[in-house]
């Protein structure tokens, strides 16, 4: 009776499962993009290693993570009191393993009549060794001898030797990098990029101390990295790293630092932490669509009810009980909800696949899969929505006196 009543207002069934849907496919995709960007961002993360910690510069006073922080160094407030000696004996300290020390720059790179700017990646030898991702794929990487004795080598990312170079061995072949000529000893396995920002394989890696003088005209990094040998020891690493540099830096205030110590594991948790809060307050706003499905069923409810009254009171009068009438009036409910949440998860996943196509078409892997608990809350809510809303006018119908009903019509 409840399937024959929905199908005869196939109009008004329409217009009430619309809410349901778009809440439904909204609570889906939300979810599922959610999930992919953190899934992305997570693998772009612990590219690098899930086992290392860094030592970059900090703004004193100001906490690392900070917006002063970044704005002052990106305001132009340059660290200077960071320096390769510092890098090279927390090297030295217990639970540390392959390390490197670097600096960035911008600089336009050239050979023969093509030119191109590049980022200028000066790092310490031990880079390959700490960073499993740089992959020699011809040649070989610079020496700490090369660093020392501040030879002019290099070596290219995949993208600059596919532009200067292109099939042909750029080994041996020499490039200009400000006005000062570098001889190119390897060259790399494509990276590409990393959350977006920084491509590496349009980076030229050289020397640190080599881009220091000959360069920059410098005597500070920004950066050291360092692999942990146990990582069930992370925290009092950490913290011995913090005592040591505050120690050579001559810091008594923890305020005063002028640098900070992090790690990747550090990072993750911030980024459950971001993303958690992302996800909740988005599910709250397209849960709201929801609740307008809720409210449209309730009112179409409502008007069945009120245009179903001499029906209900036949049935009273022929021995039907108010849960009969409860159960009828509240299976339409529950099955207009059930039903658009099927259509929703459908047309989710649809937009949830087409969302992959088109990251896919801007350069990014982002895998937009739908999770088992998303499902469970876009069915979850949708039924609940069907169930309070549609209870009160099914509680409405079945409470209808059998005489007052049939005296109405």
């Amino acid at each position: 009776m409840a399937f024959n009543n929905l199908r005869s207002n196939l109009g008004r069934t329409l217009l009430s499962l619309l809410g349901i849907v778009i809440g439904v496919a909204s609570v889906i995709m939300v979810l599922s993009f959610g999930t992919g960007v953190k899934n992305y961002v997570t693998a772009q993360v612990t590219s690098f290693g899930s086992d290392i910690i860094a030592i970059e510069v900090k703004v004193p006073k100001v906490s690392k993570t900070s917006e002063a922080n970044a704005t002052g160094q990106v305001g132009g407030t340059t660290i200077t009191t960071l320096k390769l000696d510092d890098a090279e004996r927390i090297s030295k300290m217990d639970n540390i393993g392959a390390w490197y020390a670097m600096v960035i720059s911008m600089q336009i790179s050239s050979f023969e009549e093509k030119k191109k700017q590049a980022v200028i990646f000066g790092v310490t030898a031990g880079v390959q060794e700490a960073d499993k991702q740089v992959v020699i794929d011809e040649g070989q990487m610079f020496t700490d001898e090369d660093d020392k004795s501040l030879k002019q080598v290099a070596v290219l990312g995949s993208g600059i030797k596919e532009y200067y170079f292109g099939d042909s061995s750029a080994i041996g072949k020499s490039i200009k990098i400000k006005g000062k000529t570098f001889k190119v000893v390897g060259t790399l396995k494509s990276r590409g990029t990393v959350m977006g920002v920084m491509n590496f394989d349009d980076m030229i890696y050289l020397p640190l101390q080599t881009v220091q003088k000959k360069i920059d005209g410098t005597d500070y990094i920004m950066e050291s990295i360092y692999k942990i040998k146990d990582m069930s020891k992370l925290d009092l690493t950490m913290a011995q790293v913090n005592d040591k540099m505050r120690e050579m830096h001559n810091i008594k205030n923890p305020d005063d630092d002028d640098f900070s110590v992090s790690s990747i594991i550090e990072f993750l948790d911030i980024l459950d932490s971001v993303f958690f809060a992302l996800n909740a307050l988005l599910l709250a706003l397209t849960s709201i669509s929801l609740v307008v499905g809720g409210v449209g069923i309730m009112n179409v409810m409502y008007v069945s009810v009120t245009e179903r009254t001499y029906e209900i009171g036949l049935k009273k009068s022929v021995g039907a009980k108010n849960f009969d009438i409860l159960a009828q009036f509240l299976f339409e409910a529950i099955f207009l909800t059930l039903f658009g949440g099927i259509i929703g998860l459908v047309l989710g996943t649809l937009a949830s696949r087409s969302g992959e196509i088109l990251a896919e078409s801007f350069g990014y892997s982002i895998d937009l899969s739908i999770t088992w608990w998303s499902i469970v809350i876009g069915f979850g809510f949708s039924a609940f929505v069907g169930i309070v809303f549609g209870y009160f006018p099914a509680r409405n119908a079945s409470r209808l006196s059998p005489m007052e009903a049939l005296r109405r019509e």
